[in-house]
């Protein structure tokens, strides 16, 4: 890798870690450019303004949350806990999703603009419903919000109660449990 490649690299996930904890108004370019060892007058000529950092920065993370855990359309259940653990592993990803709703795209489509990655998700779930193996009175975008919205239920950015990869074992799966009953239930046509 190139060292400008590398000092991009570096900058991208320093902001990445600064955005995620701090939101776009609380993140600091001076800690950015700190912890990345990429001073700001680069960082500026790279990006434009910390907009542009942000932008490039959520761009750079879409793909991989977006696809942080397989997707299976004929198990939406397990696909449900997938997400719940991997919100305990990489906490920061669902937190940068976050902010970028809160404060960026506030209303519609989070992935306006790049609505091609959950794309095969989507034709996926349609293809599922044909089968009778989800319910068809849902839209596949419906399904597949539902699905992410009940996964973050204990995500850390949940209203009620955040999960925590220091909780215990029991409780943890006791939560997975509650996930697949709770999407089977909700999205899976009855016998």
């Amino acid at each position: 890798m190139r060292d400008g490649d590398a000092s991009r690299r570096r900058l991208l996930d320093a902001a990445a870690a600064e955005f995620a904890e701090h939101g776009f108004a609380g993140a600091r370019v001076d800690r950015i450019a700190a912890a990345s060892g990429v001073n700001k007058q680069q960082m500026y000529a790279w990006h434009g303004s910390k907009d542009g950092l942000f932008d490039a920065v959520f761009d750079d993370q879409l793909e991989h949350i977006v696809d942080a855990v397989p997707f299976d359309a004929l198990d939406l259940p397990g696909y449900a806990v997938r997400l719940y653990d991997s919100y305990l592993r990489e906490p920061e990803l669902i937190r940068l999703t976050s902010w970028n709703r809160l404060e960026r795209v506030p209303v519609g489509d989070l992935l306006r603009g790049h609505a091609h990655l959950a794309q095969p998700k989507l034709d996926a779930i349609a293809a599922a419903q044909e089968q009778g193996r989800i319910v068809q009175e849902l839209q596949p975008a419906e399904v597949y919000s539902m699905v992410i919205a009940l996964a973050g239920t204990w995500s850390p950015v949940s209203g009620t109660f955040t999960a925590s990869s220091a909780d215990d074992d029991a409780d943890h799966e006791r939560r997975r449990e509650a996930l697949r009953l709770t999407v089977r239930r909700a999205l899976t046509p009855s016998p």
